[in-house]
């Protein structure tokens, strides 16, 4: 069987998108842990447009809360409003702040608790970047769980010393790859990347910010969004199940689905597979709410959810 899997670079122009989305959402939480945002970022060829509606006490600088990521060589457009009060309305009695169906998983298949395939795409991206801190992707293929293909493409960086960093990494995962496939800078080398090279959008990086493709997708995108919103929330909180039945029934893989209606606290569904076995998911608060208290979203951590993918880094819904 062939699994693939990418990674993205905090350096891509779509996770600069996502990380300036989240950095505003930041800012807010900081002073006003019951603001309400959805923020929404497009950058590209010097120009950084970010709208969207944030409801808040706070204040922000959203000019200078944009340069801090990308630095002053750029304009940035700003157009934010309060959220709608229709949507206000059922999200203040405690309400969903939108529907959706979210899917949370966890595998026992390395120590992240993700699919390997990506789980080796974002170990080679993190170590590359370590040295090369530009745009850049890594790619994953797997055959029977063996290192099949690997793709590098990296911005500013020699095509030997990528390759050399390749096989460093190999060697401290203990990973064979003396038959695999390298496509290393396949394009050729490149100097000009990121927001100079390309556009970039919250949101569009959503398997690499999820669990890669091999796990189906259920809800929106995380980045600039508050935990109203059960897009994030809720993905969150069916990681966190997902990863509790994991140990519990000590299995190999678990999915999790929480689907929710607009304006209703309690989900329409919440159900769990565990190695294949549906079973309801009990014990838990899974109002927006109570997903909120206990997994502690009201505070300013999602700058760091941005950069590195949503699950696997030991937040709190990981552990």
């Amino acid at each position: 069987m062939l699994r693939t899997a990418e990674f993205v670079s905090p350096g891509h122009p779509d996770k600069l998108c996502d990380r300036i989305a989240d950095s505003i959402l930041d800012v807010c939480l900081s002073q006003d842990p019951n603001t309400r945002a959805a923020i929404e970022v497009m950058g590209g060829h010097k120009l950084i447009s970010v709208t969207g509606e944030i409801t808040t006490e706070a204040f922000v600088n959203v000019q200078e809360t944009v340069r801090k990521i990308v630095g002053d060589n750029c304009g940035v457009q700003v157009n934010i409003v309060r959220q709608s009060p229709e949507i206000a309305n059922g999200v203040n009695t405690g309400g969903a702040g939108d529907q959706g169906i979210m899917i949370g998983y966890a595998c026992n298949e390395n120590i992240e608790m993700i699919p390997h395939e990506a789980y080796l795409a974002r170990s080679l991206n993190k170590y590359l970047y370590k040295k090369h801190p530009y745009d850049g992707k890594t790619q994953v293929t797997l055959k029977d769980n063996e290192v099949v293909a690997l793709v590098a493409s990296f911005q500013r960086t020699k095509t030997s010393d990528l390759k050399n960093g390749i096989l460093e990494w190999a060697k401290e995962m203990k990973l064979d790859v003396s038959k695999a496939t390298l496509h290393v800078n396949p394009a050729g080398e490149w100097n000009v990347g990121g927001f100079d090279a390309d556009t970039g959008v919250t949101g569009r990086k959503l398997a690499v910010d999820n669990y890669g493709p091999r796990i189906p997708l259920g809800g929106g995108s995380f980045s600039g969004k508050d935990s109203t919103k059960v897009d994030r929330s809720g993905a969150y909180m069916a990681r966190r199940i997902a990863v509790d039945y994991l140990k519990k029934h000590n299995a190999k893989e678990v999915f999790v689905e929480l689907a929710y209606a607009i304006g209703v606290p309690e989900p329409v569904q919440a159900t769990a597979r565990v190695d294949g076995k549906e079973m309801q998911v009990e014990g838990y608060d899974l109002t927006p709410q109570g997903i909120i208290q206990s997994l502690e979203l009201t505070k300013p951590i999602f700058e760091a959810t941005s950069q590195w993918g949503h699950f696997g880094n030991g937040f709190n819904w990981d552990k």
